[in-house]
């Protein structure tokens, strides 16, 4: 098949990627080296000239890095390859929540080693930190960052889930000891935005406010993760009638259908249109919904058509963050 997908540099890195990244957070799927289905979706993402992929060591607990290292081998050098590495350890037997762990030289470097092991290779383009450990020890995780950069295991590192501020005191942390800092933020952005901060405020309207001007004076490369708000804004799913999220989609269908398009490629094309995003990445469980993400990133939506999906945004946003503080 004709590869029709264009490239683009990835903030202030060196690497060329698609304006597409396939994830393998698989809901529906098996998030391990043995489910066809899952295989057939990231071939398919290589079919169509796709060279960015995403995974995390918490995705099925080492299972969803085992499938992309499986699928991978023989392309590696064709692609680039980003993985995370959490603030906890995995589930008990019981399936109560692991324990929570500090970014230390020692546990970013074991479970690196642990993921090339996984992946099959001997180093990945991007080592992201999958969320805070609470301690703000930015000094000793830019060390150890650039020790593992120094030594070929990771080509740049980055963060995910985290908020402005901490961001902010990491990349200050690394010019303190001037080395490069975090180039990459993989960070949650839907024009739905169903899930809320820790204080109940939208994820999506902080982004907006405050990481966005921080990435455009960082010049970081911006991973858009969940332009389907977690399969929420799927066709297949029935919102509530009369919901917040009930209207959302009706909006979105009326502009879809004017557009003459699906409603997945419009929420795509909403992502990717805002220049601070660098590349959208989701989760498409076969090749149909696949194609149709792709089709989004390269999907121009006018001024017009923008402020009308802004506007329904907010009033989303708003309803939601009115409805979490009922709540309490």
């Amino acid at each position: 098949m004709a590869h029709d997908l264009k490239m683009v540099k990835l903030g202030i890195t060196d690497l060329m990627v698609t304006r597409f990244c396939q994830g393998t957070a698989f809901r529906n799927l098996n998030r391990a080296s043995n489910d066809p289905r899952s295989e057939a979706v990231l071939h398919h993402a290589l079919d169509r000239g796709v060279n960015f992929f995403d995974t995390a060591q918490a995705y099925g607990w080492g299972g969803s890095e085992t499938l992309l290292g499986k699928v991978l081998s023989g392309k590696r050098d064709d692609c680039v390859i980003c993985t995370k590495v959490p603030a906890f350890l995995p589930p008990d037997s019981t399936g109560n929540s692991g324990e929570r762990v500090v970014f230390t030289e020692s546990y970013l470097t074991s479970q690196l080693e642990d993921s090339l092991r996984r992946l099959r290779t001997e180093y990945v383009d991007l080592y992201l930190l999958h969320g805070p450990d609470g301690t703000g020890a930015w000094e000793e995780v830019a060390q150890s960052m650039e020790r593992l950069r120094y030594a070929g295991k990771i080509r740049h590192w980055g963060m995910s889930n985290h908020s402005s501020d901490e961001v902010t005191r990491c990349i200050s942390a690394a010019k303190e000891r001037c080395e490069p800092g975090p180039s990459v933020l993989e960070e949650y952005y839907t024009v739905a935005g169903y899930a809320l901060n820790k204080d109940g405020d939208s994820r999506i309207r902080i982004l907006e406010h405050e990481m966005f001007p921080l990435i455009k004076k960082n010049n970081l490369g911006l991973m858009a993760f969940s332009p389907m708000d977690a399969g929420q804004l799927a066709a297949a799913y029935s919102p509530e009638p009369r919901s917040a999220l009930a209207h959302l989609t009706m909006t979105l269908d009326g502009i879809a259908k004017r557009l003459g398009i699906t409603r997945s490629i419009l929420c795509t094309a909403w992502s990717i249109a805002h220049p601070s995003v660098t590349s959208v990445l989701g989760g498409p469980e076969n090749e149909t919904h696949l194609d149709e993400m792709l089709a989004g990133t390269m999907f121009d939506l006018q001024e017009d058509v923008l402020e009308d999906l802004n506007n329904a945004s907010r009033i989303y946003s708003d309803a939601i963050v009115l409805k979490g503080r009922d709540q309490q």
